[in-house]
């Protein structure tokens, strides 16, 4: 667009640019970028109306904090300089307008592919405001015509790296190309990671993760390496960095490749998926998501646990959730009072587990009482049985199994036995032993 090519204006025509914002022409060019951006927050309503879309990169939680909302307004502000002011000579405010705009579409755009990308993240904050400055600094040093003139001087500032001459403009460029590369790589990651997610099952989860991680990881990668291309930074000198990375790789990093690695194996092989309940390293609760690096399993109190995705690799663990046998065995333990008579208390026990809804009733996964061992204070009986819904949690139902049992005991007025120790004297008791005896029974 021509608007962007030369500045709107320089430093000493400020008062020529007060009056022309006082003329006729510009209270009418000041109609159209209102009615500008009117149209573009109607069209904006209604695409998200239609849509039902409340968190996408271009439509934001409100109608005018996506990006749609400034990326319409500055087409139909470039639409109405080139057909309505096509022949005007004075188009100050749309001179004005059209920068701005563009500022606000860079920072909106910007800011909600990094919220997207990085949700609850206080870093990003900093990101966002750090941005928001740099823009609006630099469309501020456009307009004031100041911009051409700092670019000169750092091109003036250069330093030599081996063969190649670098300057301050170019560290400054690229910066600002890795930038926007970064940003669209992240943006075009996000939506195919939504399209991708969106339909996804627990059969196919794992491989579309895979096809997720992969496209963000190339997209990123092509990406920088056309932002360096576009900075005029020798690529060939990137071989010496790249065999500088693998000695990391070999020694410093090489358990961050090693979770890296295992992420893309887990999910290439299935052996957990997201949804499944397992036990890793005594932390039990259900995948909640699998990244390259980590995976997050959440516990039934709400804690969360950020397992190395190498630990998913070589040590054991638990998954509770099998696609081939969901369902999952329980126990308790119970101690009665020795002389209690078992034969006669088994079937009621079992008769009572029974009548727990979540218990399974079928022979093969049936309750049963066994007598495990022979206790010092009583006899100890441990009750098996099994349910078939592990993900609607394990403790709600132990805690029934054991109020069935409670209530089974109390009926039937057997005693649940304490420990009880009897102290024998050798030789002549102490005095008031035997009152304190006596007081004791």
């Amino acid at each position: 667009m021509k608007e962007f090519e030369t500045p709107a204006f320089a430093p000493a025509n400020f008062q020529q640019l007060l009056e022309s914002l006082t003329t006729m022409n510009a209270m009418v060019q000041l109609g159209a970028v209102l009615a500008c951006l009117v149209l573009a927050w109607l069209v904006a309503w209604l695409v998200r109306r239609s849509t039902q879309q409340t968190s996408a990169v271009l439509l934001g939680q409100h109608v005018i904090d996506g990006a749609l909302f400034p990326i319409l307004a500055l087409v139909f502000a470039v639409i109405a300089r080139r057909l309505l002011f096509a022949g005007h000579a004075d188009v100050t405010v749309l001179k004005l307008a059209i920068p701005l705009l563009f500022a606000l579409m860079v920072i909106r755009l910007a800011v909600r592919v990094l919220r997207a990308a990085f949700p609850g993240s206080e870093f990003v904050k900093l990101i966002e405001r750090t941005l928001s400055w740099v823009v609006w600094g630099g469309m501020v040093l456009w307009v004031t015509g100041l911009l051409p003139l700092i670019q000169e001087e750092l091109g003036d500032v250069s330093w030599k790296i081996g063969a190649t001459r670098i300057t301050a403009r170019s560290v400054v460029e690229g910066a600002i190309n890795a930038s926007i590369v970064l940003v669209l790589a992240l943006w075009l990651s996000s939506i195919i990671e939504a399209r991708l997610l969106r339909t996804a099952t627990g059969a196919n989860l794992s491989g579309r993760k895979i096809a997720v991680n992969a496209t963000r990881a190339l997209l990123l990668l092509f990406g920088m390496v056309a932002a360096l291309s576009a900075a005029g930074i020798d690529l060939t000198a990137l071989s010496v960095l790249g065999g500088a990375v693998g000695v990391g790789i070999g020694f410093g990093l090489q358990k961050l490749a090693s979770n890296y690695v295992s992420g893309f194996v887990i999910l290439a092989e299935r052996s957990v998926r997201i949804g499944d309940l397992v036990k890793v390293d005594g932390f039990e609760g259900r995948i909640t998501d699998i990244n390259t690096r980590y995976t997050v399993i959440r516990a039934g109190s709400g804690r969360e646990s950020i397992v190395p995705n190498e630990l998913l690799i070589t040590q054991r663990v638990e998954n509770a959730s099998s696609q081939h046998e969901p369902s999952m065995m329980l126990s308790t333990v119970v101690q009665v009072a020795y002389g209690t008579d078992l034969l006669a208390l088994r079937p009621k026990l079992l008769a009572t587990i029974e009548a727990i809804p979540r218990v399974m009733k079928d022979p093969d996964h049936a309750p049963s009482v066994h007598l495990t061992a022979f206790a010092s204070d009583g006899l100890e009986l441990t009750i098996m049985f099994w349910i078939n819904d592990p993900q609607n949690g394990q403790g709600n139902v132990r805690s029934e199994v054991n109020f069935a049992i409670l209530d089974v005991l109390n009926r039937d007025n057997i005693e649940i036995p304490y420990p009880q120790r009897v102290m024998r004297y050798v030789g002549t008791p102490p005095a008031g032993a035997d009152a304190g005896a006596a007081a004791a029974d």
